[in-house]
């Protein structure tokens, strides 16, 4: 079936993607059914690069090797004013809570099959400088720059900061941490509960075990950041509220399906400031980029890179990489080669 492509809108082929752990929800129906039936079936994946195929808007050149942005904001979409799109944008809230917004992979189809066509702000160019296997890995550190973003004042006046999370984006937070904002090896703990993979961390902060840990008189941080989701969330959140200092800021990353208790007896004895954050927006995927162009951030990302990607050209090739990721859960990340 053949589409026309509007004005300012680009024709991608996804060459490389990575599994995100809100892909193998949906996969593996771990998400409420109510939220399944209104969004299966569905192409997953929304971490991923491609090739330039088409560009109407001339921007680019076909071959060009671009990063896709999966939040495509509505007022690119239906080729708004964002004055015209909904109150976040109105209001200039960061695009990512655009209510017109589409996801890719999370509510429309995603990069799991062999065209895209997006808006052309949400095809950003490689540098040359950046490998395709770091590249690929841009939407995941684009969210973990974004979360960070709002308290940056505070990285820049030396407070020291606590991840709680030993997976990749705990990873990746770290990572953003210190290459993207320069918070110094001395003012970082990360915390984890598998020693093999908290090891990985240690070029990058201080790190501990929760298990062994005494977060009622530790070293007080004036920021955490928590990575881990899920089951976990509760102990990490509150944990971090133990050691957080008084004025002090918690950001939450971890994606949980159902409620999380916390302790907010001492969030408000201790005056501390709860974000949340969600996603990120092509600007966080431009400042990303110019991270990644640094040999060093380099080096430390392709610690998450495996040794070789997973060959797809089916879609039972898709399915067959989709299940060895959830039996496996690996601390390396999925990368998938598309030869559709």
């Amino acid at each position: 079936m053949s589409r026309a492509v509007k004005n300012h809108f680009v024709v991608v082929e996804p060459t490389i993607a990575s599994i995100c752990h809100a892909d193998l929800r949906y996969f593996g129906g771990l998400r409420k059914p109510e939220v399944l039936s209104k969004k299966l079936p569905m192409a997953l994946l929304h971490e991923g690069i491609g090739t330039v195929v088409q560009d109407s808007s001339a921007t680019l050149s076909p071959g060009h090797r671009v990063v896709i942005v999966p939040n495509l904001p509505g007022y690119l979409l239906h080729q708004l004013e964002p004055k015209q799109c909904c109150p976040a944008c109105r209001h200039e809230i960061e695009d990512n809570y655009c209510d017109k917004s589409e996801f890719l992979g999370s509510g429309t189809d995603g990069i799991a099959q062999s065209r895209l066509v997006i808006p052309v702000e949400c095809a950003l160019p490689i540098p040359d400088s950046i490998p395709d296997e770091i590249a690929v890995l841009a939407e995941l550190c684009s969210v973990s720059y974004r979360a960070l973003r709002r308290i940056a004042p505070l990285l820049d006046q030396g407070n020291a900061v606590a991840v709680f999370g030993d997976g990749p984006v705990g990873y990746i937070t770290a990572a953003m941490l210190h290459h993207g904002y320069q918070v110094e090896k001395e003012r970082l703990i990360v915390f984890g509960a598998v020693k093999e993979k908290l090891e990985q961390f240690a070029s990058l902060g201080n790190i501990a075990m929760v298990q062994d840990y005494d977060f009622h008189s530790g070293e007080r941080v004036g920021i955490v950041v928590e990575c881990t989701g899920g089951r976990f969330s509760e102990s990490a959140i509150n944990q971090g509220i133990d050691i957080l200092q008084p004025g002090g800021h918690l950001i939450a990353l971890g994606v949980s399906e159902d409620l999380v208790p916390i302790n907010t007896r001492d969030i408000l004895e201790k005056g501390i400031t709860l974000h949340g954050s969600s996603r990120s927006s092509a600007d966080d995927f431009k400042q990303v980029l110019k991270v990644m162009e640094d040999p060093a951030c380099q080096e430390t990302l392709r610690k998450l890179i495996p040794e070789k990607y997973t060959d797809v050209s089916t879609a039972d090739d898709l399915s067959r990489a989709m299940e060895a990721a959830m039996a496996h859960r690996d601390w390396k990340k999925t990368i998938l080669h598309f030869h559709w």
